[in-house]
């Protein structure tokens, strides 16, 4: 009985450890195009703006200290119940980051009002509490 207490004490220590060493994974989504100019919603903003998450995720997957979750698009357009949706329901933005295992979901909009400024505003949502945790712009 003492072995199979040891065993088992044994594997919690073993669980804890690597619990401990889990890198924090990471969810970004498709930044949305927020274009409020004469000529909004061109095809090479679009592209541009399409160009920003992988941009992210090279950025957090290059120290190594995060995971990045992938979230395909046909999920994250069902979860967007309309235009700027998941930004603004960090609860919803959680739950899909849920689905898919992530601790924390990166929602983007590049805000366009004028031809002459441009701005990427983001917000990291923590999926454990639903809540956001951080505003970057």
């Amino acid at each position: 009985m003492w072995q199979r207490l040891r065993a088992f004490g044994a594997l919690l220590c073993l669980a804890a450890v690597f619990n401990a060493a889990a890198k924090p994974r990471i969810a970004v989504l498709n930044v949305e195009l927020n274009d409020m100019t004469m000529l909004p919603n061109t095809e090479r903003e679009r592209q541009r703006t399409a160009g920003m998450r992988p941009l992210l995720e090279q950025s957090l997957a290059q120290n190594g200290e995060y995971e990045i979750v992938g979230i395909d698009a046909d999920s994250q357009v069902a979860a967007n119940v309309g235009f700027g949706y998941l930004f603004a329901h960090h609860d919803a933005a959680a739950k899909l980051g849920r689905r898919f295992g992530a601790d924390w979901v990166l929602v983007g909009q590049h805000g366009k009002p004028s031809f002459l400024y441009s701005d990427l505003m983001i917000h990291l949502i923590e999926v454990e509490s639903r809540t956001l945790a951080a505003r970057y712009s």
